[in-house]
């Protein structure tokens, strides 16, 4: 019995001084979770389906500090506690916008409004009809040729304003285009000026020589018949109208009134056919049409000052007389 205890003795302490498993590695021999958290792996990234390659340097490393950086700078601190800071440190200004468009007075909005909405009713009773029947009629070479008819006998209006803007060399162009037009062009119908010499028509009007010389809108103007306006722009209107060698005729002859008034009836049923549905399309945009196309017309007449080309302009020329 004695014996039995002293074999089991023996045996329980041969069990003790044997060495035990890795603690890095678990029964089946692959390292554990534990062990792989404790030790650092290799930096590598994924190269494709199976494969695993070494991460770049410059990847694995901090990266460096660039002078683009958007993290804003860290100000030191002086020895009174104060924060020192450069200019460098200082953020740039966002620089100013542009100046806005200018808006132009509508201080007779009310009376504006009874007129736009008779020109309205104008339009869709009875020039758009009138338009349509006679787009059916004349071919669209033939309403360009009546077009170029009219703006032919208007070049005395460009010529004068052009001289009065001092575009001396619009001047010129103008009278070549005349002469060209009128011979070769079969009295003005067809554009040989610009076709075949390229001698672009110059626009210019008196309302427009009024703002160039510094004259503002004053206010907006919505006639009969005649459309959006401004009272600079009316002025000029009957300016313009004085340069006009059938508003000489009609004074002396009743015929060449008439002739004057079915011209200008002409043109505009004219003018209605080749833009039919502009209007209709800004209309149907606009949540008050009124309001889009009061902006419309002195956005208009402010880049066709801006662009005029005249030295008396406060910022000078913005746009060069076309060849």
């Amino acid at each position: 019995m004695k014996i039995v205890c002293w074999v089991c003795l023996f045996s329980a302490l041969c069990l003790i001084s044997l060495p035990g498993p890795c603690p890095a590695q678990s029964l089946t021999g692959v390292p554990s979770f534990e062990a792989s958290l404790s030790t650092p792996l290799p930096d590598v990234t994924i190269a494709g389906p199976g494969r695993i390659e070494p991460l770049e340097p410059s990847i694995a490393a901090e990266p460096p500090t660039s002078p683009h950086s958007t993290d804003p700078p860290i100000p030191s601190e002086q020895g009174d506690g104060s924060v020192e800071t450069s200019d460098e440190d200082i953020p740039p200004e966002l620089p100013e916008s542009e100046e806005a468009a200018e808006t132009i007075a509508d201080p007779i909005e009310p009376v504006n409004r009874t007129f736009f909405r008779t020109n309205d009713k104008l339009y869709f009773w009875v020039f758009k009809p009138v338009a349509t029947g006679y787009k059916a009629i004349i071919p669209e070479d033939g309403r360009i040729g009546v077009h170029n008819f009219f703006s032919n006998l208007a070049t005395p209006v460009r010529l004068a304003n052009c001289l009065l803007q001092a575009r001396f060399k619009g001047a010129g162009n103008e009278t070549l285009r005349f002469v060209v037009n009128t011979t070769f062009g079969l009295a003005g119908l067809l554009d040989t000026a610009k076709k075949e010499f390229n001698i672009e028509k110059q626009e210019a009007d008196f309302g427009q020589t009024l703002g160039i010389w510094g004259m503002g809108p004053v206010f907006y103007m919505n006639l009969p018949i005649l459309g959006p306006s401004s009272l600079r722009d009316s002025l000029g209107y009957v300016v313009d109208s004085s340069f006009n060698p059938l508003t000489y005729l009609a004074y002396f002859s009743v015929t060449a009134g008439y002739a004057n008034t079915g011209g200008w009836v002409l043109d505009k049923i004219n003018e209605v056919s080749l833009t039919l549905g502009e209007y209709e399309a800004l209309k149907k945009a606009a949540l008050d049409p009124y309001i889009a196309v009061r902006e419309a017309y002195s956005q208009y007449r402010q880049n066709k000052i801006k662009k005029s080309g005249s030295p008396f302009q406060p910022n000078g020329p913005q746009q060069p007389d076309s060849p």
